[in-house]
């Protein structure tokens, strides 16, 4: 098995579920599994915990350019049901051609591809400073947020980054398209309170908290949010009816979702602000009129539509229900040019048939974080991937999996990006080592300090 193959699987064995209560495994053993890795190729890791077992690797290559590129990813992991899936979702196992479990796409095959590279000794164009972040799958507290407010010195220099969610490649039809993510809806998730007057189920309600929050999770649910064009997605629809060879119409975007379904994945989540609700919480009797009610929602709103989405918020709401944020984060937008022309070019290097486009990601990632100490992100974690495989349905769903040969081709990308000269050798940028031990219980050269 290929380097980037088994660290993945070994990556994979390690539980490190994130069900955003704290009461997980935590990441502690697969940081200390990354930093044994990078320890063994001469890169020093720097280990940090920001709660007991949450703990993060950061590490840094100097290369030829002190402007440094950040590479970033999480350890964690969303659930699963081990009743639900075909393989065991913490077994790592290599079936059919793809290593299967738990975060194979959502996000380790991508940090066993940076790994990979890294392992190489080869020298980087610019530094490097590589992150494996706790708690991207809550609210990244413990993780990227950590990170940023209590040891940003490591990440001086740094002007721009990479992480997950981009650079896969998207067929429709014979078109291979490869999205590149150059930005994120912004994200609210919010508690709803509902408070009124506590009394027997029996009796006519004088101000039921249930009844008022039901009405107004309701009339979020319902809500039809209106077209809003962003520049970012402009131009990602601009270059698909490039690619495709078919005007898009820019006045019926709905109607072209229809017409062209493969292609409209790309641009149909993020047209417009959403909210969905996810969970409720009233009562403690059948009997018993609560007196009070609670909801919570899903937020997104496009970048620069921030006041728009919270007064339309409001307005369903209504003046019984209020709301507080369990999370809040800006929408962020970085340049389609510059670094976006480098990653595009990495791609075109290895599939010149590829047409790299610029994407907006529907969901978030930890460059909200980083953004805050003026750091550009883009989603970009390289994979060529089999027309059948559904790639967006394989994040946080059942029998997640990602195709050896795919991350194999991601490694020669991040070769292309990142290093100073070609290789001269092709088949050593996805070489072989020996299976390491997941259990081991070592912090590797960087040691552990609480943050």
């Amino acid at each position: 098995m290929t380097d980037v193959a088994t660290i993945c699987s070994d990556l994979l064995r390690i539980d490190t579920t994130n069900d955003g209560t704290g009461d997980g495994p935590g990441e502690r053993r697969a940081a200390e599994y990354v930093a044994g890795l990078l320890d063994e190729a001469g890169i020093e890791p720097i280990v940090f915990e920001s709660a007991p077992r949450r703990t993060s690797v950061v590490a840094r290559i100097p290369g030829d350019s002190d402007d440094a590129l950040l590479i970033h990813g999480h350890l964690d992991v969303v659930p699963a049901d081990t009743s639900e899936w075909r393989i065991h979702p913490f077994s790592g196992e290599v079936l059919d051609g793809c290593v299967h479990g738990r975060g194979a796409v959502d996000m380790k095959g991508t940090l066993a591809m940076t790994l990979a590279w890294a392992r190489q000794g080869r020298r980087p164009k610019r530094d490097l400073v590589l992150a494996f972040l706790a708690d991207e799958e809550a609210t990244g507290e413990y993780g990227a947020g950590h990170a940023v407010e209590r040891h940003s010195e490591l990440f001086e220099g740094c002007s721009e980054a990479i992480s997950e969610s981009g650079g896969f490649s998207w067929h429709d039809g014979g078109t291979r398209i490869y999205p590149i993510a150059v930005g994120e809806r912004g994200t609210a998730w919010m508690r709803l309170t509902a408070r009124g007057v506590a009394g027997h189920g029996s009796k006519p309600a004088v101000d039921n908290p249930v009844a008022e929050l039901a009405r107004a999770v309701a009339r979020i649910a319902d809500h039809r949010w209106p077209v809003r064009l962003t520049p970012e997605v402009a131009r990602l629809i601009d270059e698909l009816s490039q690619a495709l060879g078919t005007p898009i119409d820019l006045e019926r975007l709905d109607e072209e979702i229809e017409r062209l379904p493969r292609a409209g994945i790309l641009f149909k989540g993020v047209l417009r602000n959403s909210a969905n609700p996810t969970m409720l919480d009233a009562g403690y009797k059948v009997n018993v009129i609560p007196g009070t009610a609670e909801a919570h929602v899903d937020g997104r709103f496009l970048p620069g539509l921030r006041e728009e989405f919270l007064a339309t918020i409001d307005r369903l709401l209504g003046p019984k229900v209020t709301r507080e944020f369990v999370s809040f984060e800006e929408g962020v937008s970085s340049p389609a040019d510059g670094l976006f022309d480098d990653l595009a070019a990495a791609l075109l290097a290895e599939d010149p048939t590829g047409r790299p486009v610029p994407y907006v990601m529907t969901g978030g990632t930890d460059a909200k974080s980083f953004a805050r100490i003026g750091i550009k992100g883009y989603g970009f974690a390289p994979l060529l991937l089999p027309p059948g495989l559904d790639y967006f349905g394989m994040f946080h769903g059942v029998d997640e999996r990602v195709p050896v040969e795919g991350l194999e081709f991601g490694v020669r990308v991040l070769d292309r990006l990142l290093a100073a000269e070609p290789a001269t050798e092709p088949d050593a940028r996805s070489g072989t080592r020996p299976a390491a031990d997941s259990s081991t219980e070592s912090a590797g050269a960087g040691g552990l300090t609480s943050g």
